[in-house]
């Protein structure tokens, strides 16, 4: 087909942003159809996981959202303030602020003083470990206008309308809001990243198996009267839940009477009141709405995210509740593993069956995430059985080692992909590559800024760098060394998405990456001591054979591209 896009993304949210950003470092020309001609400003998610920031900061973002984040800040001390005088109790020193947040699970808070931070997950991420505070207004923001700078071209006030898929493409259907107009536009991928309701989920006919929602919650931003005699922070009461805070008038209630009747009409002050009211027990008054949403616990997964030339991310292939702050950091993740390989099946420089890898990593985790969310519901019922199970948990969480594993999860950082490759391979492999630092001052994620997949050769070792010969572009090799490295075989070949694909160290296929060898490998591996020649010539091979896996045959014609940092 002779197309006018290589992709068209159908939503213009955070996670059709971040893809077309994605997909356009690499190289290919995509269009995204939006019907919306502004942010939304609904309140959604107000903050972002560790596995996001980590993304962020590999494309050079994290200043951003560590601005964000201030703000934020900012605006829950003048939540503190407000209550304290409400409470007659102004004069009271201010609350110290918590060593970190690491978010909470069925609205059991994670004290971040218990964490242990010392934790290689949460070391490896480097400074994304300490930004999470954005909400997503701001990172549909931040993502618009990189994808202006980009190039992206973004088509707000336009809606998708239907599509035809073949072997050869897709010619997408869409109209101008402004003037009714109709347009097809021709190209060889369609992604759907529209949403829960997704129209192009419904039009290609994904299987989206699940479970039926049984609350209905609500969460606004409200002027009220009567708000001291709210808790602060999470309630449980016997008719539910409710929160209040941590910015003013913010409030968010759940009851277990099933989904709301309708989903579509606008939610009203008085629906906001009689729910508070209901939940809390107080007689609270409700006098303006800024913003309110509805949402439910429904919990559906597309059984594959591709069909075809057709392919799904974000809420179009995922649906849950938003306890834990799950959905807007599943869709970041999806759109980075997707948006590479794409832009390499698009560009020649890998087969269509690097796409079958999309689904295979991103669906467990997908999986994963929606029975996080279906045991927070379970948790947060107000039954006697749930309230006991509540109170064991809670005690977990009162550990350092509970809260370590929540906060993990939570997080995103505990995540590891099954990769293919060689028997007892780095344990690494699979997993977000360590913000490693450099003795020439930059660290691993100043390497990725471009998109681009990274070799990084540790110990100056020609044979490493040789097998990357004939990659170009595609595979960028540094060599660098860090304080205290050591010699031999010490490398990381890091995929454009943040992924280990495949890492040796100084004592061989098996040993940690970082030369010091100060820290325990993840999930407690064993590192091993010394590896012999047979150990080299297997990490030799695993490194051809992942270089050819990820970024398709070498052109022996290409020149070798790389830097050399300092040593």
């Amino acid at each position: 087909m002779n197309t006018d896009f290589d992709v068209v993304v159908a939503g213009g949210g955070p996670v059709g942003l971040m893809l077309a950003c994605e997909l356009r470092l690499g190289g290919a020309r995509v269009v995204v159809v939006e019907r919306r001609t502004e942010v939304d400003p609904t309140i959604k998610a107000g903050s972002v996981n560790t596995a996001t920031a980590e993304a962020f900061y590999r494309r050079g973002m994290l200043p951003a959202l560590a601005e964000v984040q201030q703000r934020s800040a900012e605006r829950f001390q003048a939540f503190a303030r407000a209550r304290r005088q409400q409470t007659g109790r102004a004069d009271a020193p201010p609350p110290r602020p918590p060593a970190r947040f690491s978010g909470h699970f069925a609205g059991i808070m994670l004290n971040g003083e218990l964490l242990d931070a010392a934790d290689p997950d949460f070391v490896n991420a480097g400074p994304a470990r300490d930004v999470s505070l954005v909400p997503q207004q701001e990172i549909e923001r931040i993502l618009a206008e990189r994808a202006r700078r980009l190039g992206v071209e973004v088509r707000s006030g336009t809606e998708l309308t239907g599509f035809d898929a073949d072997e050869g493409g897709t010619e997408v259907r869409v109209v101008r809001a402004a003037d009714g107009s109709a347009e097809a536009v021709r190209a060889a991928w369609l992604v759907g990243c529209d949403g829960g309701r997704s129209a192009v989920r419904k039009l290609a006919g994904f299987a989206f198996p699940g479970t039926d929602p049984q609350i209905t919650g609500r969460q606004a931003l409200v002027e009220m009267t009567g708000s001291e005699a709210l808790g602060t922070g999470w309630n449980h009461t016997d008719t539910g839940v409710y929160v209040h805070g941590p910015m003013p008038g913010r409030i968010l209630t759940v009851e277990f009477d099933g989904p709301p009747a309708d989903r579509e009409t606008a939610v009203t002050a008085e629906e906001l009141q009689r729910s508070l009211r209901r939940v809390s027990g107080t007689d609270v008054t409700i006098t303006g709405v800024h913003t309110a949403t509805r949402f439910t616990d429904n919990a559906r997964q597309a059984a594959d995210y591709r069909a075809g030339r057709v392919l799904l991310a974000g809420d179009a292939a995922h649906v849950h509740s938003p306890f834990g702050g799950q959905g807007l950091n599943l869709g970041i993740g999806d759109a980075m593993n997707l948006g590479w390989k794409l832009a390499a099946v698009v560009r020649g420089h890998a087969p269509e069956g690097l796409l079958d890898s999309y689904t295979a990593e991103r669906h467990p985790v997908g999986a994963w995430v929606l029975d996080w969310t279906r045991a927070q519901i379970a948790l947060m019922r107000p039954e006697p059985q749930a309230r006991a199970l509540r109170g064991v948990v809670a005690d977990l969480t009162g550990s350092a080692a509970g809260t370590t594993y929540f906060a993990k999860k939570t997080a995103g950082v505990s995540h590891r992909y099954d990769l293919p490759g060689l028997p007892g391979s780095h344990p690494l492999v699979g997993r977000s590559a360590p913000d490693l630092e450099l003795t020439d001052g930059t660290h691993l994620a100043d390497l990725l800024h471009d998109g681009r997949a990274l070799l990084l050769d540790l110990a100056d070792d020609a044979e490493l760098r040789a097998h990357a010969a004939g990659y170009g572009e595609r595979v960028r090799v540094v060599t660098a060394a860090r304080p205290g490295n050591g010699t031999g075989h010490n490398g990381l070949l890091v995929r454009p998405d943040g992924i280990v694909a495949w890492a040796a160290g100084a004592g061989g296929a098996g040993a940690t990456p970082d030369a010091v060898a100060s820290q325990d490998a993840p999930d407690g591996a064993a590192t091993p001591g010394t590896g012999d020649a047979a150990d080299t010539a297997d990490t030799v091979a695993g490194l051809a054979d992942a270089l050819s896996r990820w970024f398709g045959a070498p052109d022996r014609a290409a020149r070798i591209g790389g830097t050399t940092a300092a040593r």
